[in-house]
């Protein structure tokens, strides 16, 4: 029986996964739409600024993960912020980076379709068939991606699970430069507002550059979701005009964009630690397995290795 699996997603959770497997001797193979890893845990860059736009910090709660972490740490690749929260240095990105390491990833690749040959899983992309070491023998499929892409992907072959009530809240996320911008106690600031939910300065966070400043705006979930279609132009003006009448800074930026994540933070989770069809070989993780936190994503990319593993190498004793 082959034991090359596939993996649809390289944020945390998938690469959680593709380690674990690949520690119980399964060959893994992720793709991977975005041009980076580590997707809502993502770092952008533009010339010589570089923004974490998406998640901004991770906590510790359970010992495993406080090893991993403890490895990031000692190898350069997190650090704490302040209080108990963490980040990825010199860029949030840099764990899913140092997890990647020794895994076979395919970058700006995106899945559109999966088909069950009678050697095993094949992929399928926007120009046709995948054509890569273990396409059509793969013996598992796993699904790192959001709950609501799934089943776009998946299509006729559907996990044993009701994926519907899975919610999330959109996010408009503001990326600006200054040449000065007033200090932020802690480097953050959490405003009582409808509109601006989360201001942070992202060069007061470890391993980054202190000029220009650059700064991270996020926009409350009421908001981006009532404003979700307005154009990345339309959506800076309004939240750096907030931002002007909060901070009483008038400042123009040299830099100003904004991204809109679509699913941005797990409202509603599954409230279970991962999805596994064992009779398709199919499986799926992430943060909205558990709740919106990146351990939980990593947790829920674990726990579905580990069970695959179980039931991948049981099926291969039969």
């Amino acid at each position: 029986m082959p034991r090359h699996i596939a993996i649809i997603g390289a944020g945390i959770s998938g690469l959680a996964a593709a380690r674990s497997f690949q520690n119980s001797g399964f060959a893994v193979t992720v793709f991977e739409k975005s041009r980076g890893l580590g997707g809502r845990m993502s770092t952008r860059r533009m010339g010589d600024v570089s923004f974490d736009h998406g998640a901004q910090y991770f906590t510790v709660r359970s010992p495993r993960f406080r090893q991993i972490v403890d490895q990031w740490q000692a190898q350069g690749y997190a650090e704490k912020w302040f209080d108990e929260a963490f980040v990825g240095t010199p860029g949030m990105s840099a764990p899913a980076q140092f997890m990647a390491r020794p895994i076979c990833v395919l970058n700006s690749f995106r899945v559109t379709a999966i088909e069950r040959l009678a050697g095993g899983w094949s992929l399928r992309a926007e120009n046709g068939p995948v054509q890569c070491e273990g396409s059509g023998q793969f013996c598992a499929v796993i699904f790192a991606i959001p709950a609501p892409q799934i089943a776009d992907v998946a299509g006729s072959h559907l996990l044993d699970c009701d994926l519907t009530h899975v919610q999330y809240s959109p996010c408009w996320a503001l990326m600006l430069a200054f040449e000065k911008f007033p200090l932020l106690q802690d480097g953050h600031l959490k405003p009582d507002d409808e509109l601006i939910s989360w201001i942070a300065s992202n060069g007061s966070k470890p391993g980054r550059h202190h000029k220009p400043e650059t700064i991270v705006v996020h926009a409350t979930p009421a908001w981006s979701r009532a404003n979700f279609e307005l154009t990345p132009e339309q959506a800076t003006k309004t939240m750096l005009e907030r931002l002007h009448q909060l901070t009483k800074f008038t400042e123009s930026p040299s830099v100003s964009i904004a991204h809109r994540w679509r699913f941005a933070l797990v409202e509603q989770a599954l409230s279970q630690p991962c999805v596994w069809t064992g009779s398709q070989g199919l499986g799926a993780c992430g943060d909205w397995c558990l709740g919106p936190r990146i351990e939980a994503a990593f947790d829920s990319g674990e726990a579905l290795a580990a069970a695959a593993c179980r039931a991948l190498d049981t099926k291969a004793k039969d």
